[in-house]
């Protein structure tokens, strides 16, 4: 069997992907918008809660930000195979900027209704259904497929850096002064990003050729993500964990405030917790040089995500309840971004914005679903017994996937090795000391 390609030396470094001036533009532009986006969420959620006192109304919110990219990303999807990516975003980004804007002016004028939060949550899902597909399938642009792997690890490494500034940042100025800073904050981090994509060098966009309808386009993506064996799997395991698991954050505050009695720095400290696991997990990823073993990672982060979502449930101290967010946030981004890797190395270059955007669906769209059952069960069982429910049910997703894993390996080496040969990479021998066997080669 010939094993994946892994170029030594040059894979060596965790940065790697920082030699392309195209990323590091985006990497850095990315670290101070992001934080802004973070702080922006912690605060709404707050901001909600604080208005309405309701658990069913604070997973409502987070419904509203995040399902519009269910019905959205697919059309999303099909305009980044299409249309110059960076375009897009700087388009989907600009809007951002404008909805953060108005958020920030109605709530420091103190004019701010919970009406007001539903309308702003549901029209940034709408941006983000067309953003998310974009970004994702834009990363193979700024760095080509020789270090894509490394990429998309730093993407979760910045992404999971605003997750731990932006959180703690947004608990400290909410108890100082309102919510409606953090909003502005977030408005003007749009500027970083934005700049960064107007300065980026591109090779010339190519129009593709419209050969089929946008529904028939869509319709390609989905064949491709659903008829292939791998891809299936890590998205059905990716619909469950989104579903069941990830909605645990729309239930911090109740945690923070009621649970652990720790108002808006304890939401800061909690939700920073969470970002400082999924940093130390993104860095363990960007240390990898291919694919090799993602498989294994995906399913043994799943079953670590729900252990320590079921021990994060019974916890009343506050001190303890940090600590297990960590591993929490560590397995659940190792789980995320394995497989969006293992995704985005197995999917040809001309459908990928299209499968990315069911990639999309699963993991923004099966979370605000779950937001929603997980405030209506928190309603009725309390946020404890929920979080811990959902844990239990990802340990069990996780387990399935390990024992289907050996189902897939030939089918995910093909198309990984076919996509290496078509972006120039030859499969050439792992080098290593010591023989390889069939076991140590497989990306799954």
């Amino acid at each position: 069997m010939t094993p994946i390609a892994e170029t030594p030396k040059k894979r060596s470094s965790p940065l790697r992907a920082l030699r392309h001036r195209n990323y590091r533009l985006f990497f850095f532009g990315q670290m101070i918008s992001l934080s802004g986006t973070w702080m922006q969420s912690v605060a709404q959620a707050w901001l909600i809660y604080r208005l309405t006192d309701s658990p069913f109304l604070l997973g409502l919110i987070g419904f509203a930000n995040n399902f519009p990219v269910f019905f959205i990303a697919p059309f999303g999807g099909a305009l980044a195979d299409r249309l110059p990516r960076r375009s897009i975003l700087i388009a989907t980004q600009t809007t951002s900027m404008i909805l953060a804007s108005l958020l920030a002016a109605l709530t420091l004028s103190g004019r701010i209704e919970a009406w007001h939060l539903f309308v702003f949550a549901s029209t940034l899902g709408i941006i983000n259904g067309f953003d998310i597909p974009a970004r994702q399938a834009f990363a193979v642009e700024m760095v080509g497929r020789e270090d894509l792997v490394n990429a998309i690890a730093l993407n979760s490494t910045v992404f999971n850096t605003a997750r731990v500034a932006g959180p703690a940042i947004a608990g400290i100025l909410v108890a100082m002064v309102g919510e409606g800073w953090c909003f502005f904050i977030n408005a003007v981090s749009y500027v970083a990003v934005l700049a960064g994509l107007l300065q980026m060098r591109l090779a010339p966009h190519v129009m593709a050729e419209k050969k089929e309808s946008t529904f028939s386009a869509i319709a390609g993506g989905f064949r491709f993500a659903g008829s292939t064996g791998p891809i299936r799997a890590l998205l059905l395991l990716l619909t469950v964990i989104s579903f069941t698991g990830m909605p645990f954050g729309v239930l911090m505050p109740i945690f923070a405030n009621e649970i652990l009695g720790r108002g808006a720095e304890g939401l800061g400290l909690l939700m920073g917790a969470t970002g400082v696991g999924a940093l130390l997990g993104s860095v363990t990823l960007a240390t990898r040089g291919s694919v090799i073993g993602l498989g294994r990672w995906v399913a043994r982060a799943s079953i670590g995500f729900g252990v320590a979502l079921v021990l994060f449930s019974f916890s009343r101290s506050f001190a303890l309840s940090v600590v297990l967010l960590i591993p929490v946030g560590f397995s659940m981004i190792v789980s995320m971004a394995s497989s969006n890797t293992l995704i985005q190395s197995m999917v040809p270059d001309q459908i990928r914005g299209r499968v990315m955007a069911v990639y999309s669906m699963v993991f923004m769209g099966g979370a605000p679903l779950g937001a929603l059952l997980a405030g209506t069960l928190a309603d009725g069982l309390g946020a404890p017994a929920t979080v811990g429910l959902g844990g239990a049910v990802c340990v069990i997703a996780g387990l399935i996937f390990w024992l289907r894993l050996p189902t897939h390996r030939f089918v995910a080496r093909r198309l990984i090795l076919a996509q290496q040969m078509a972006g120039g990479e030859p499969a050439q021998e792992i080098t290593g000391s010591g023989a390889i066997s069939d076991d140590d080669d497989e990306p799954f």
